[in-house]
């Protein structure tokens, strides 16, 4: 889909009909065609507009003579149905923001709530002609937006671990181990992340001007924040899901010993049993009551036998 977005003078964000300078071009999950005509009026390279397009792309810059281009990996959310319920995906999609002929382009896979704010006109002082500017916004909303997932992939882990000290249910653990993976992947983008800002803090190329290398360096510092919270946050979850880990086996390990326990203690009358089932004369068969003396004898030793195991806390 293609977009495009224009500040007026008096600060009104207008969609032009077709691109002009100091407009704002998005992209989403372009067509050809699209691709083509964004390629034709700015003098992009079709490769670099494609570069988001790809899952696996890596953060990056690039800083040619006729386009700039700066890729980095932004959070999503992902809904997805596990056992007719369903829940929330945490991972990551390239986004590409270009420079070229006093125009402004993004391009993501996905719809994602970082360009939509700004698309809604709910991003203070926000002007399509100030490109710096838009490109510093884009990457302090990447890193603010990385900051509140994770806050809420904390609540989730705090909430699954409540379960888990309920009942150890497969679904919980589960659920766990995607938000291990969920951080896994935060930790790796937002590591990249800071690679481009910090060579980007670096480099003349792109122009700034002072309030621009103040929201630079609030990028940096709170994507250092997000990076701080995604390794203290996966430390904790891999400590709860080994913690978990050893409870589960603990537990198996004490229903196993309390089964062989018990099946030790029922072998005694059953190993009685046999041996006066044996077509050979054994003492006591003739007796009145010899059934219930035998029967008798085979509970007092297997009682006897069962008060010593739980003497040694085995059952």
């Amino acid at each position: 889909m293609l977009e495009i977005f224009k500040t007026t003078d008096t600060g009104e964000l207008v969609r032009p009909d077709k691109i002009e300078k100091n407009c704002w071009v998005s992209l989403t999950a372009p067509n050809p065609k699209e691709l083509e005509e964004v390629a034709g009026a700015t003098g992009v390279e079709l490769d670099a507009l494609k570069a988001a397009l790809d899952e696996e792309e890596k953060a990056r810059i690039e800083l040619e003579d006729a386009y700039h281009l700066i890729l980095v990996d932004s959070p999503e959310i992902e809904k997805e149905m596990v056992d007719d319920v369903e829940r929330n995906r945490y991972t990551t999609m390239p986004l590409a923001i270009i420079t070229a002929k006093d125009i402004v382009i993004t391009v993501t896979l996905r719809e994602t709530p970082i360009l939509q704010l700004f698309k809604s006109g709910k991003v203070r002082e926000f002007f399509t002609y100030k490109k710096t500017r838009f490109i510093m916004q884009v990457f302090y909303r990447v890193a603010t937006v990385f900051l509140q997932y994770l806050r809420v992939i904390n609540r989730e882990s705090d909430r699954l671990e409540d379960k888990l000290r309920e009942s150890q249910r497969n679904r919980e653990i589960m659920e766990m181990h995607e938000l291990e993976k969920s951080l896994v992947y935060f930790t790796t983008a937002i590591r990249s992340n800071e690679t481009v800002f910090e060579k980007l803090l670096r480099t003349e190329k792109v122009k700034r001007y002072p309030e621009d290398e103040d929201l630079l360096e609030d990028v940096i510092i709170e994507n250092r924040q997000a990076l701080e919270m995604a390794n203290i946050y996966s430390g904790i979850l891999n400590s709860t899901m080994d913690t978990f880990s050893s409870i589960i086996s603990n537990n198996l390990n004490g229903v196993m010993k309390a089964l062989a326990t018990v099946t030790i203690v029922m072998s005694i009358p059953t190993m009685i049993a046999s041996f006066y089932g044996m077509n050979v004369p054994l003492p006591g068969q003739n007796q009145p009551y010899g059934f219930l003396i035998v029967l008798g004898c085979a509970g007092l030793i297997a009682s006897i036998v069962a008060i010593i195991f739980r003497k040694k806390d085995l059952f």
